[in-house]
């Protein structure tokens, strides 16, 4: 049996973040598309695709080596006009902080052709969140200081 189009669209979107292909993961999202974040305690608005690209193209330079392992899939085809399909994701990166290890699960709904996304939910762990990004973002500061104190002693300053 072949694997249907909504199938395809989320492994290849997994491919693409594999890549971090910014313009790639956009591609797959309708334009209306908004990202829900969850669990609603986490107090984050809806990302519209600009919004969510712009989020991408900031992890892009933060993250290296990024890596998405689906854990499980489940396709729900029970309504055709609006197929949709649940994964439990592991991610991996290398940061300044040390290594990132997160799970995700998304909810994707998509339109009736499953060729784009037009709704996503996104579950995080927010407790590796709340202890990781607080390193990350001082990790960062000491990157920058060291570099710009590399570029003052190159110029002389």
């Amino acid at each position: 049996m072949l694997d249907s189009s909504q199938k395809r669209t989320a492994l290849a979107l997994v491919d693409a973040f594999n890549r971090m292909d910014v313009p790639a993961i956009i591609a797959f999202r309708d334009p209306a598309c908004l990202r829900h974040f969850y669990p609603t305690a986490m107090a984050q608005l809806p990302q519209d695709t600009g919004t969510y690209a712009q989020s991408l193209t900031a992890l892009h330079a933060i993250f290296r080596n990024f890596s998405l392992t689906i854990d499980e899939l489940i396709e729900d085809s029970s309504n055709p006009t609006r197929p949709r399909i649940c994964m439990w994701l592991s991610a991996k990166a290398d940061t300044a902080a040390g290594e990132y290890v997160n799970e995700y699960v998304w909810l994707l709904d998509f339109d009736e052709t499953g060729e784009k996304i037009v709704r996503t939910k996104e579950f995080s762990d927010n407790l590796m969140a709340r202890d990781f990004f607080p390193k990350l973002r001082e990790a960062m500061g000491k990157e920058r200081e060291r570099k710009a104190a590399e570029k003052a002693q190159t110029n002389g300053i």
